[in-house]
């Protein structure tokens, strides 16, 4: 016997319910489910409620533009993180000044609060239907479906989508807050030699406070660019002459180093030998390694003396070569070998963004060689370094993807089956709960994914662990078990930071430049009121630069407010301000960032500094 969502919701008392997930799947509430089918009702807080609500707010906004100009084509919106968009085709350029149009004709929508009805359809019914409304995207994506049937979604009469949904039960069944963001230009399907949309982004919630909140979150993210951080605090930059790679300037090239001597110490102490492994590979062996056939696309290839070399996108095959050098046994392993790896990929020049996305980075990679038996304990012990750095750097929160088998992969099912098992059961016993993330493992095998969480509430995938059961095969590296024989090891891949050029960019935006002590490349700055005051100055910061504190003086002939506004601005953390009390009594009064004074003697104020300039212990 089957009843509808609606019946069944009225059934329970079940009041505020926008759709429903059966036996696993969202599904609209006017669906009609079998009567011992597992149901979830979704209300605002369930958590796939807000993608529901943006998807159709997404279809909301087409509608309104649509009525507003009659001739633009729809092409697709959908749902992306805090928001959505919507891509067209008109004939007039729609610009910021028309969002507000827009915005008002989507309130009138919902007001009117259409009744959302789907409709399922054989795919050339739905094709006749939009071939008649001259929707020729709509049309050109049918055509491509491989299913016999489709589903459409109408707002009573008024309009009609392609759509899986689920949606809303009516454009007003919920409390929609919403904005139009901006509007960027994208070639239809990604493809340069077709039509260019325009893309009008927007972000919806479920309450006036939520929108609020994000958008000033999104003002306070403009504040934190990390390239602006980067410009005012003499760290880096980058130009067109060499895209997508950092030219690091002293400063920042201090912090880099900071860190990465950091993860070095880290490293050390958990039993990882460092390697380094060759820029350029001939293209032999990332054919042999697979890499060749799946990530040809995003290699730099250089040619020598007839031979087809390519820079380096990853370091695992260079790892394996290490490993394959004199016999192993079972006896050496684990073997962890790390390597702060340089890599390059050719990654799309749209796609670049300060040092987020780049071309040119480095990892902080590692490759842990073991026997099938020591998956689990190495998973666990990993997992205890990650949250450890992580705690270290200031970040407290993260979550776990577990991403499984992509449609592009090498392998069988039954190894798959096995690596997949391996690495939950890893990561359960780590004390670590995980999403599933359909399809998104490496080509060679299944990977967790460690997101962080930053000042602002916003996700960032940093730390990986990948269960390879292939390339050392593929690769024909073994050692001796214990039985005598022969034996391919697994190979874990695993990096912490990520790329060292994308975490210090994360590390910019969460601190706000505020940097932690330790990683400052200038840690404090003496800056004197007069130039009467000068060799104070230069020898309180050679015993401070003695002493391992990171010290500059000012002596430029600027008023003291300058100075101090100049350095606040750099994200100096400590101001040591010298006038004529301070040389009398040989004492500094240091200013802090967050606006403390106090004044000390020198020999306190460098014990302080030394203290605090002090990396976490490894």
């Amino acid at each position: 016997m089957y009843i509808s969502g609606f019946e069944l919701a009225k059934r329970h008392d079940v009041k505020k319910a926008i759709a429903m997930i059966v036996d696993g799947v969202a599904m609209d509430l006017s669906a009609e489910i079998s009567e011992d089918a597992a149901v979830e009702f979704v209300n605002k807080d369930h958590p796939t409620a807000l993608e529901i609500m943006r998807h159709t707010t997404s279809h909301i906004m087409a509608q309104s533009i649509k009525e507003l100009w009659p001739s633009a084509k729809i092409a697709i919106g959908p749902v992306v993180e805090n928001g959505f968009y919507y891509d067209i085709s008109c004939d007039r350029q729609i610009t910021p000044e028309d969002f507000e149009k827009i915005e008002k004709k989507m309130k009138e929508i919902i007001k009117a609060d259409y009744k959302i009805r789907r409709e399922v359809l054989t795919k050339s019914d739905a094709i006749r239907i939009f071939k008649e409304m001259g929707e020729s995207f709509k049309v050109e994506l049918i055509e491509d479906l491989n299913v016999d049937k489709v589903s459409l979604y109408w707002h009573e009469d008024k309009f009609v989508d392609l759509c899986r949904g689920p949606h809303l039960p009516k454009t007003g069944s919920a409390s929609i807050h919403f904005k139009l963001m901006k509007i960027a230009g994208a070639y239809w399907r990604g493809d340069s030699q077709k039509e260019m949309l325009q893309r009008i982004y927007a972000t919806s919630w479920f309450s006036k406070e939520d929108l609020d909140l994000h958008l000033e979150n999104l003002r306070e993210a403009e504040k934190r660019d990390h390239r602006k951080i980067a410009r005012d605090m003499k760290l880096f930059h980058m130009q067109d002459e060499s895209p997508g790679c950092v030219f690091w300037h002293p400063r920042g090239w201090i912090m880099y180093n900071a860190l990465r001597d950091y993860m070095r110490k880290c490293l050390d102490k958990d039993g990882y030998f460092e390697v380094c492994t060759p820029q350029m590979i001939d293209r032999s062996l990332w054919v042999a390694s697979g890499h060749w056939e799946k990530y040809r696309e995003n290699m730099f290839i250089a040619e020598s003396e007839g031979r087809i070399l390519a820079i380096k996108p990853m370091n695992c095959p260079g790892a394996v070569q290490i490993f394959k050098q004199g016999i192993k046994s079972y006896r050496d392993l684990p073997l962890r070998m790390a390597e702060f790896g340089c890599c390059h990929r050719n990654e799309p020049s749209g796609a670049l963004y300060g040092v987020m996305r780049v071309r040119g980075f480095t990892q902080d990679d590692a490759h842990i060689f073991c026997t099938p038996d020591q998956i689990n304990s190495e998973t666990k012990k990993f997992c205890m370094l990650l949250i450890k750095v992580y705690r270290d750097l200031g970040f407290e929160s993260f979550s776990v993807k577990f991403s499984d088998r992509p449609e592009k992969r090498t392998g069988s099912d039954e190894i798959w089956d096995v690596s997949e098992d391996l690495l939950k059961k890893a990561t359960l016993e780590a004390g670590l709960t995980f999403s599933v993330n359909k399809g998104e493992g490496a080509f060679y095998g299944p990977k967790l994914e460690f997101v962080l969480k930053d000042k602002l509430g916003r996700e960032w995938q940093c730390g990986t662990l990948q269960v390879d059961f292939q390339l050392p095969e593929k690769l024909g590296a073994w050692y001796t078990g214990e039985d005598g024989q022969k034996r391919h090891p697994i190979m874990l891949h695993r990096a912490v930071l990520g790329s060292l050029e994308r975490f210090i960019g994360i590390m910019l935006e969460h601190y706000a430049g505020k940097v932690p002590l330790w990683l400052s490349p200038v840690q404090i700055v003496f800056a004197t009121i007069t130039n009467d005051f000068d060799d104070y100055a230069r020898e309180v910061a050679q015993e401070f630069n003695e002493n391992g504190v990171r010290s500059e003086i000012d002596l430029r002939s600027e008023k003291i407010s300058y100075k101090i506004r100049s350095h606040t601005l750099e994200k100096t953390p400590v101001i040591a301000v010298i006038g004529a009390e301070e040389v009398k009594q040989r004492k500094l009064t240091l200013r802090y960032l967050d606006g403390r004074q106090e004044t000390l003697s020198v020999s306190e104020a460098l014990g302080a500094m030394k203290a605090k300039c002090r990396p976490p212990e490894a």
